[in-house]
């Protein structure tokens, strides 16, 4: 009697399918230069409250919460009413003079071309970053206010982001907390060494790199720690 033969092999399983694409932004300094439009609130917060504030040195240090700022001229006892003043009075000062920085229109777009979500995530009011986002027509699928550093991961993990791009070496810690790639634009108050010791995966000059660098990464080209603040260029795409 012949052999049988073997029973045939069984279907190969099916590919997972790909993730879905969400990139989370921070704001100030990445996505937009508020530095003009923040210099004027503080002048007008100094003027209302008679409290010398230094608009220019305040605004070299944008990233942390508006109160770790306030702290710096106020008693802790004021802080709360003096922040709450400051927010009411933003809009009227601080939206008209802010811009978009190199690529940030472009860099939103890119993931929602790709059929991603862009969701904003930052530390600053968010009644006040939908405001900047509306008037500079950045349109992003989600805003994300009040988060700072490591607290940024909430915000991260709830909407499923697997990159997070941000200006500040807390940026990078709220990627990684959260698993995501970290990259990093040295556009803010942190130079590329800062952002490099901090851990940052990736580290571009501007937003303007950074469609270029999406593409690359979803066809899988993109390997952490391989990218250094110029060395990004579309042509190698």
């Amino acid at each position: 009697m012949p052999p049988m033969a073997p029973p045939p092999a069984p279907p190969p399983a099916p590919r997972p399918a790909p993730q879905p694409l969400t990139v989370g932004f921070d704001l100030d300094m990445t996505l937009i230069d508020s530095r003009p439009g923040i210099r004027a609130a503080y002048r007008a917060l100094s003027a209302e409250t008679g409290v010398w504030i230094d608009a220019d040195l305040a605004v070299t240090r944008l990233g942390p919460p508006l109160e770790h700022e306030l702290a710096h001229w106020f008693p802790d006892e004021r802080i709360p009413e003096v922040g709450d003043r400051y927010r009411e009075i933003y809009p009227a000062y601080a939206i008209e003079p802010t811009f978009a920085l190199p690529g940030a229109r472009e860099a939103v777009a890119a993931v929602q071309a790709l059929g991603g979500r862009a969701i904003v995530v930052t530390a600053k009011h968010e009644p006040n970053a939908r405001l900047h986002l509306a008037h500079l027509g950045i349109h992003a699928d989600e805003v994300i206010g009040w988060l700072w550093a490591e607290a940024k991961a909430e915000a991260l993990r709830e909407h499923g982001a697997s990159v997070y791009v941000g200006d500040h070496t807390a940026d990078v810690r709220g990627a990684h907390t959260a698993d995501a790639l970290a990259v990093a634009v040295v556009t803010g108050p942190c130079d590329a060494a800062e952002l490099r010791e901090a851990g940052a995966d990736v580290i571009i000059d501007d937003l303007a790199a950074f469609p270029a660098w999406l593409r690359d990464y979803r066809r899988g080209d993109h390997k952490p720690g391989d990218q250094r603040p110029g060395d990004y260029r579309p042509d190698a795409a």
